[in-house]
């Protein structure tokens, strides 16, 4: 499907008209040859795709806010002020600390944080941290710290902001810290290196066996495709939950982290490839019988060559679709196995194995700042489906530019 776009009438036209005048034959085709460069510029389903995804609002926050999310996770080891693992023992549950940028005396100044000090509440007999007016400490930029080693590779010490003499004046926590004085804003974005990612590979692993098993049964039938849908039924038949549970109980407790967060990815792949592959084999029922796929086979193409070629990018736009909305159910699976202690556990650092420390009503209405992993899981899954919505209504071939 392509579109055309007419910018109006000119000197073209003009040049039709004395053509037609001449009744000269060579005249008048390339006459309306230069009218057609002139007023018609023909675009691609592409484009068209691209045209009206721009024109959804939220869709294109959402994938800038989205994008913004990825960036912080990639460079989370110098945007945190500190270490995932650095405690602060003198400041456990240290609220988020407040900004100032105007002094008592009215005057603007830099960013700036006062100290903290800790005080004994009278009335409930608990720890309250109260500033310190009188010591106030400037905000600093591209500051020493801990040293980490960005992807892996290269040693450094360079953290975005921070503070001097933290472990005296209180540590700078944008979103407060846990029970053991940790940085939860840090924690959430090192944590949101597993969450983020184990969507894409779960995602990817998904896509490839919905894929391969729809595209089977649909283009062959017969026994196999018997077989593929039976297997569909028998999965789709336990409840996901108890699945999850099950399945992810049988992985052996002495596995090394990076192992389990495998095969929890393994286990969010097994059962999300189903209703995919559902799909996948009623595009290719309907396909395989079409003229395009008949004059291949006559030409030789072997049955790999007309998956991959021929009938799987005629429904790429719902493939696409389909794999951004599949992502926000990933990352909830994830977070609620670790949630139940039933994935990830600490050392390792997830948003499912933070929200942890939020089981119990009492300390959320004690600290509630503990729940900030949450609002990510939130923002993350929503800018996901607005993402999705968008894509879905761009590749719609019968919606207006």
């Amino acid at each position: 499907m392509t579109g055309a776009i007419n910018p109006g009438t000119g000197a073209g036209s003009d040049a039709v008209s004395t053509a037609y005048e001449s009744g000269n034959l060579s005249d008048l085709l390339e006459a309306e040859g230069t009218v057609g460069e002139a007023r018609t510029q023909f675009l691609t389903p592409r484009q068209l795709m691209l045209i009206r995804f721009r024109r959804n609002r939220m869709a294109v926050v959402s994938m800038w806010a989205l994008a913004l999310l990825y960036f912080s996770v990639l460079f989370a080891p110098m945007i945190a002020p500190y270490d995932r693992a650095h405690r602060f023992t003198k400041h456990l549950y240290l609220p988020p600390r407040e900004i100032h940028i105007r002094g008592d005396d009215g005057t603007w100044q830099r960013p700036f944080v006062y100290a903290v000090k800790i005080e004994t509440n009278k009335e409930t007999f608990t720890r309250d941290f109260v500033e310190d007016r009188t010591q106030q400490f400037p905000i600093q930029f591209f500051v020493k710290g801990d040293p980490y080693k960005l992807w892996g590779l290269w040693k450094m010490d360079w953290h975005l902001y921070g503070v001097e003499n933290a472990e005296e004046i209180g540590p700078i926590y944008l979103l407060g810290g846990d029970k053991f004085g940790r940085d939860i804003f840090g924690r959430v974005l090192f944590g949101g290196r597993i969450s983020l990612t184990i969507g894409l590979v779960g995602v990817s692993i998904s896509l490839f066996i919905g894929l391969l098993l729809g595209g089977l049964s649909g283009l062959y039938g017969g026994v196999i495709d018997n077989l593929i849908q039976r297997l569909i039924e028998f999965i789709r038949s336990i409840p996901t939950i108890p699945l999850w549970m099950g399945l992810a109980a049988a992985l052996p407790g002495d596995w090394p982290q990076i192992r389990i967060y495998l095969g929890i990815t393994i286990i969010l792949s097994f059962i999300s490839w189903t209703s995919l592959a559902r799909v996948v084999r009623g595009k290719f029922l309907s396909l395989r019988d079409e003229d395009f796929v008949l004059a291949a086979q006559s030409a030789g193409a072997n049955q790999w060559y007309l998956i991959w070629q021929h009938l799987v990018p005629s429904f790429m736009s719902y493939v696409l679709v389909d794999a951004t909305l599949a992502v926000p159910g990933m990352i909830i699976g994830e977070t609620a196995l670790s949630f139940l202690g039933l994935g990830l556990v600490s050392p390792t650092v997830s948003w499912g194995v933070m929200l942890k420390d939020a089981q119990q009503i009492v300390e959320i209405a004690i600290h509630p700042w503990i729940l900030w992993p949450a609002m990510f899981v939130v923002v993350t899954v929503l800018a996901l489906n607005f993402i999705g919505d968008g894509l879905r209504d761009a590749a719609d071939p019968y919606a207006d530019l």
